[in-house]
């Protein structure tokens, strides 16, 4: 019990600390910027050529290079094209030719200015292979929103090559500490583009997104003790959603966004509760004498996974979304003596989590119609996996070279990239849900 509650507690509540707090606005532009660094791609990469995009130079920002990185960091794609040659979006290619360049798909794309800082950006995808267009899209954009045009047009290239939703227009939320402060940022499915939503000189753990991606759930300590909070992201108004005696963390989102199950230590020990998502109804959800916590809604909304040591050590169980006194709980994982942060999937066939390994704490993902779980890496230090909302990938934190960096793994292990910010330990990720 006491180590279970030395391991879980002080890699997920931190330690309670003093000190006052600053809030900012989510717009506020943060200086730092993602490094990204590919250590892995797929056995199998998909040839396609993204050709510069015709009077793309009118732009401030390169729409082609975008697209072409998003695609790299798939781990599905690989680029012939990588140069500043431009190929006309009107027409048809020459399909023989660009398949003796090697080539399977190409895009090509222009640029024109309707105003000032206004654009159409016009982009086509031909299938070389069968010899046929795959269509397009015609996008308006103002100077400041390139960034989003190009992750959609990746996102469309995804859909149309691979029959799946992209990623890349989704956005992640994570806290980057640098010295004695703390700031909660939202950036792109990249890394890049961060914004500031929050900043303090307390920590901030366990952020998490509603289903539609307007809001942020998160555990901060400016009280002098950890206190949820859900942060409306486009305004900056936020709510206390629990401020109960003793602990409050480990928000999770119902599927439908009308309430959230948290881990609450008011009555004592550990246990895990529901509360409406404007802070009324709170009910509790588990009645054991042991350490009930880390709780997380199964895609259908029938179940709770939750982190428990009512075996001995830690270990994943399920319960129904009613509390464990409508079904009892079961058991999820057996092959690891310590488990803890259950994540899972969007199409509710995995489960992630973390497990200590002879003091290593490594991310594992477990098959839950086959029982068969592998380590998707070598790490001695993860924690806080988050699915991408197509399910192909696990976001995590991890350290390299003594820093905490952030790093993503497709759920095959083939493909892996690890994002940092130099000088800055970065932690606490969660991977937003798509946005429609």
């Amino acid at each position: 019990m006491l180590l279970f509650t030395k391991k879980l507690f002080s890699r997920s509540l931190l330690v309670l600390m003093f000190g006052c707090l600053g809030c900012f606005s989510f717009m506020s532009s943060a200086l730092a910027q993602m490094n990204i660094e590919i250590t892995g791609v797929g056995q199998s990469l998909y040839p396609i050529a993204v050709m510069r995009f015709k009077d793309e130079n009118k732009l401030p920002t390169s729409v082609t290079e975008i697209i072409r990185q998003d695609l790299a960091r798939s781990g599905y794609f690989k680029n012939t094209e990588n140069g500043n040659a431009s190929e006309s979006d009107e027409g048809t290619p020459n399909y023989k030719s660009w398949a003796a360049r090697g080539a399977d798909a190409l895009a090509v794309g222009s640029v024109v200015q309707t105003g000032g800082a206004q654009f159409e950006i016009h982009y086509k995808l031909f299938d070389i292979r069968k010899s046929q267009s795959l269509g397009g899209l015609n996008l308006n954009s103002s100077a400041d929103n390139l960034r989003a045009v190009a992750h959609k047009i990746a996102d469309d290239i995804i859909f149309k090559l691979l029959g799946e939703r992209g990623v890349f227009s989704t956005r992640l939320s994570y806290v980057i500490k640098e010295g004695k402060r703390y700031r909660l940022v939202i950036s792109d499915a990249d890394g890049q583009n961060i914004r500031n939503a929050m900043n303090s000189s307390e920590p901030i753990i366990s952020p998490s997104w509603s289903p539609d991606g307007k809001k942020v759930a998160y555990v901060s300590f400016e009280d002098r003790k950890p206190v949820i909070y859900v942060h409306e992201l486009a305004t900056g108004r936020r709510i206390a959603l629990s401020n109960q005696k003793g602990n409050n963390s480990a928000p999770a989102w119902s599927i439908d966004g009308r309430k959230l199950a948290v881990s609450l230590s008011r009555d004592g020990n550990t246990q895990i509760y529901g509360i409406n998502a404007d802070g009324t109804g709170l009910h509790r959800l588990t009645r054991g004498s042991t350490i009930d916590t880390e709780p997380q809604y199964s895609p259908d909304g029938h179940y709770i996974y939750f982190t428990s040591d009512r075996g001995g050590n830690p270990q994943i169980y399920r319960m129904s979304a009613d509390g464990e006194q409508a079904e009892g709980v079961k058991r999820m994982t057996y092959k690891q003596g310590f488990v803890t942060s259950p994540r899972i999937s969007p199409d509710g066939k995995y489960l992630a989590y973390i497990a200590n390994i002879g003091g290593a704490f490594r991310l594992y993902i477990l098959n839950l119609a086959t029982g068969d779980s592998q380590a998707l890496t070598d790490g001695s230090s993860d924690e806080s996996p988050s699915f991408a909302a197509n399910g192909r990938y696990v976001l995590y934190s991890t350290k390299v070279n003594g820093k905490r960096v952030l790093a993503a793994v497709s759920v095959d292990g083939n493909s892996k990239q690890v994002l940092s910010i130099p000088g800055s330990d970065v932690r606490q990720p969660s991977w937003g849900p798509f946005m429609d």
